[in-house]
């Protein structure tokens, strides 16, 4: 835990890492994990010294997002990926194309 958090905030830590390890996470996951929560939630309510612009603006604190928003992917196909598409429409000068070139071809 962060020096000068409190009981509860301790508490927290405690809950968050006993939740991960039964789940199978490995103790020193489940404690890097309890404690960016903690640390997040502190940022929030303005119990840490700094806190960054997601930490303070966010509607839903970190223990009610619950991971909602990792895991996205990638926000837009790779090139490699359109070229792959675009060779099985077989479109052809797919070769020289750029990647905003491939994402017309293929429609995207």
């Amino acid at each position: 835990m962060p020096a000068g958090s409190n009981r509860k905030r301790e508490r927290q830590y405690e809950h968050i890492k006993e939740g991960a390890e039964k789940r199978g996470t490995s103790e020193r996951r489940a404690e890097e994990i309890a404690s960016r929560t903690v640390n997040k939630e502190r940022a929030r309510t303005g119990e840490a010294r700094s806190a960054s612009r997601t930490s303070t603006r966010d509607p839903k604190s970190a223990s009610q997002r619950g991971g909602e928003r990792s895991h996205r992917g990638p926000i837009s196909p790779t090139r490699d990926q359109l070229y792959e598409e675009a060779r099985r429409r077989n479109i052809e000068g797919r070769s020289s194309m750029n990647k905003e070139e491939l994402r017309k071809a293929v429609g995207r």
